[in-house]
């Protein structure tokens, strides 16, 4: 849809946009640090909004492709994402490569992906109710056999070297009475969180909307008996699809452990998240994923930081207000 076809929402879009700059670029006057605060608090804020938002789609791309666009209602996607992160922190310190832990995640979370969709969802195809209670039990034993093999430990990684530090960012935080600038310094590797999930986000569009391996996935979703009389095998399409999702979240466990840590619980929280991020954005869009991702990881880190009694409302009330104005999500069809 052309920008210029809502004129009015073009226009609240832009000046939207606009503020943001100026309230990131500026110098801010005494009476914008009275109602907003230090502007390196703010800007840290959003930042942290942003990178939080991009670990967010991480995880939430692979739910996304699961539950949104191929109806696989798999509640242990959370556990798909501790387990990840389990095994690519045992794989780096190992070999003392953080890029090898990611690799190792990747593909054994999308091996165990695989076979859950071979022997679990293949069997309840359609049925949503036995797909909601099989999965919530095996994330419950999924939780249980991490907790026995990795205790209640909490884990971090190291990020590799070259993402190690702060990096200086074009940003005035404010001027010194010498006249000299003090500018705003941010980790890189949280930088390197939000290029990644960019990255992820465009070639997984790219790859759905626009490769002939992404249209037979779409068409065996709406019309599964269709696809399979054209002599394409749906069988195989849905598992490397389920595979694809489980590797996702698997990737997602080591980079948030590498941002924040790996801990028993960290499975609930990321389940919810995607959900939350599933539902704002609409099911099976890419494009939702990300949106809904952007609106949660900045209420979140913005009412923590703003309002830390009520920052864990806050994103409800944004699930809320889309619900109640676009019940099938922001993207969704």
């Amino acid at each position: 849809m052309r920008p210029w076809a809502h004129p009015w929402r073009f226009a609240l879009t832009a000046l939207a946009a606009l503020i943001l700059i100026w309230l990131v670029l500026a110098v801010w006057p005494d009476w914008l640090q009275d109602l907003l605060g230090r502007k390196k608090t703010f800007v840290n804020t959003l930042l942290n909004g942003l990178t939080l938002a991009g670990l967010y789609f991480l995880v939430a791309s692979g739910f996304t492709l699961i539950f949104g666009l191929m109806r696989n209602v798999n509640l242990a996607h959370g556990s798909l994402y501790l387990m990840g992160g389990y095994i690519g922190y045992e794989v780096a310190e190992a070999s003392g490569s953080w890029l090898l832990g990611a690799a190792a995640a990747l593909f054994a979370l999308a091996s165990i992906g695989a076979i859950l969709q071979v022997v679990v969802f293949r069997r309840m195809q359609g049925d949503d109710l036995r797909q909601t209670l099989v999965t919530i039990g095996i994330s419950i034993v999924a939780a249980d056999l991490m907790l026995a093999a990795w205790g209640g430990t909490t884990y971090q990684f190291e990020p590799p070297e070259g993402l190690f530090g702060a990096v200086t960012l074009p940003i005035v935080s404010t001027i010194k009475s010498s006249g000299a600038a003090v500018f705003i310094k941010y980790p890189f590797y949280r930088l390197f969180v939000l290029f990644l999930a960019v990255a992820i986000g465009l070639g997984l569009w790219v790859f759905l909307n626009k490769t002939k391996t992404g249209m037979t996935i779409r068409a065996g979703v709406d019309d599964r008996s269709m696809l399979a009389a054209t002599g394409v095998n749906v069988d195989l399409v849905f598992v490397l699809v389920f595979a694809l999702g489980a590797g996702l979240a698997g990737l997602a466990g080591v980079i948030g452990g590498t941002a924040l840590s790996i801990a028993p619980g960290e499975d609930v929280r990321y389940l919810l998240a995607s959900l939350v991020v599933v539902i704002v954005g609409g099911m099976g869009s890419i494009a939702g994923a990300a949106i809904g991702a952007l609106l949660i990881g900045l209420a979140e880190q913005f009412g923590l930081a703003y309002f830390p009694t009520y920052g864990v409302v806050l994103t409800f009330v944004v699930m809320i207000a889309v619900l109640a104005i676009r019940p099938q999500g922001i993207m969704g069809r």
